[in-house]
């Protein structure tokens, strides 16, 4: 089996980073991608998408086959398995957003592209409405939010009312339905037909007729569409600052049907970087740090680490970053880490490299669909696969569970 060089891969998650300008998604991003997207006090520093590599981590299966990897399409760091995720830094959105106001139509169509979201929020109030930097606890992150809430929402309804006539047409062509017509005019942005389903059982609009949605019916069918099409996690940073905790428990209780993650991307960053100059011992998503070399920090230095030991891990014992973008991967979006093998028994592929992939697949994902995220030739031929652990062989609509370890058999020969 191809090493994720020679295959033709299934395309990578893709995460946008959203909220308000001043919220910290440039230093989110930097401490995620370690790229160095500009950081200012400014309104809308980011002017353009920028898109970095980040990783998934999820415990490697090598420790429970007693053998020493060779990673090819990930990185496995002390037992962890790095899996690359893309991620999206966009520019801040501004009320009118929908309208094509400010970078507007730019932020909204690279957001809907994404397979999910991480909207930020200053945790510590200290940007006001106009996304400028202000005193801690003088803004509201509580507004924030809504605010960029509502501008998707409203950009989801202007895409959906332009196109009634379509819509309508569609939906009254036999073997269509409301579902596929949605989804043959929004797929572009992600929208899905099992998506439809799920927004229009809970606008309880399935007894009633399409032509006959009324303007308060498309909007409330429209807030549950963009919910299922873009799972969002909410994102509380600069939980080190006075008022973050505050905040963050009233953000938590106003927002309940999402999961509210504390983070902190400054310090996390600050560990990346010194982790990068082999100053520290850090893993992402580990809740402690280790100086290798006290000698070689200075006084500022020395005083960062201490604080974040203190602010930052004394009180919520992880940075939260890694913590955020794992529930997004495996939580929210529902993936599942599978290792495919071309030899069972020694889990190698045709170059002798012991469990170098592993693909992130979406629950309920079946050998067939992993075979074709291999290599379109492995589908073509595909007579079964081999689960490793138990010697079974499992058809080609067997539904993939996480950390399966597969080899998968085809007739077909690859290009």
């Amino acid at each position: 089996m191809e090493s994720a060089s020679e295959r033709s891969s299934a395309s990578p998650i893709r995460i946008g980073l959203i909220g308000k300008t001043n919220a910290g998604k440039t230093t989110l991003f930097n401490s995620m991608t370690l790229l160095a997207g500009e950081v200012s006090n400014y309104p809308f520093t980011t002017k353009t998408p920028e898109s970095g590599i980040a990783s998934a981590v999820t415990p490697c299966v090598h420790k429970e086959f007693g053998v020493t990897d060779s990673p090819a399409n990930s990185k496995c760091d002390d037992g962890w398995r790095f899996i690359p995720v893309e991620v999206t830094d966009l520019p801040g959105l501004i009320k009118g957003a929908w309208m094509g106001k400010g970078l507007g139509n730019q932020f909204l169509s690279v957001a809907a592209q994404s397979d999910a979201l991480l909207h930020v929020v200053d945790a510590s109030g200290s940007v006001d409405k106009d996304g400028k930097i202000s005193e801690p606890g003088t803004g509201d992150p509580m507004a924030d939010f809504a605010d960029v809430e509502l501008e998707l929402v409203l950009w989801y309804t202007k895409l959906f009312t332009q196109n009634l006539p379509k819509l309508s047409k569609l939906s009254k062509t036999p073997g269509y339905g409301i579902p596929s017509a949605v989804e043959e005019v929004m797929q572009g942005i992600g929208v899905r037909k099992e998506h439809v389903v799920m927004a229009i059982k809970d606008a309880i609009l399935g007894d009633k007729a399409f032509d006959s949605w009324n303007e308060k019916d498309i909007q409330t069918f429209c807030w549950s569409l963009r919910e299922y099409s873009k799972p969002t996690l909410l994102i509380a940073n600069k939980m080190d600052l006075p008022f973050a905790a505050e905040n963050f428990k009233n953000l938590r209780e106003k927002f309940k049907g999402l999961i509210v993650v504390p983070t902190s991307g400054e310090a996390e960053l600050t560990l990346r970087r010194a982790e990068a100059k082999r100053l520290i011992r850090y893993v992402p998503g580990e809740e402690r740090f280790e100086i290798l070399k006290p000698q070689d920090l200075n006084d500022a230095q020395r005083s960062a680490l201490a604080y974040i030991k203190r602010k930052v891990f004394g009180e919520y014992l992880r940075t939260g970053v890694q913590f955020a973008l794992n529930i997004e991967v495996f939580k929210l979006l529902k993936m599942n880490a599978i290792y495919p093998v071309a030899d069972a028994e020694k889990l190698t592929d045709k170059h002798g490299r012991v469990l170098p992939d592993v693909f992130l697949m979406p629950s309920g994902s079946t050998v067939e669909e992993l075979a074709k995220a291999v290599h379109s030739d492995l589908a073509r031929g595909l007579v079964y696969a081999v689960d490793v652990r138990t010697g079974l062989h499992l058809p080609s609509n067997y539904m993939l569970r996480d950390r399966d370890v597969l080899s998968i058999v085809s007739t077909a020969k690859r290009s």
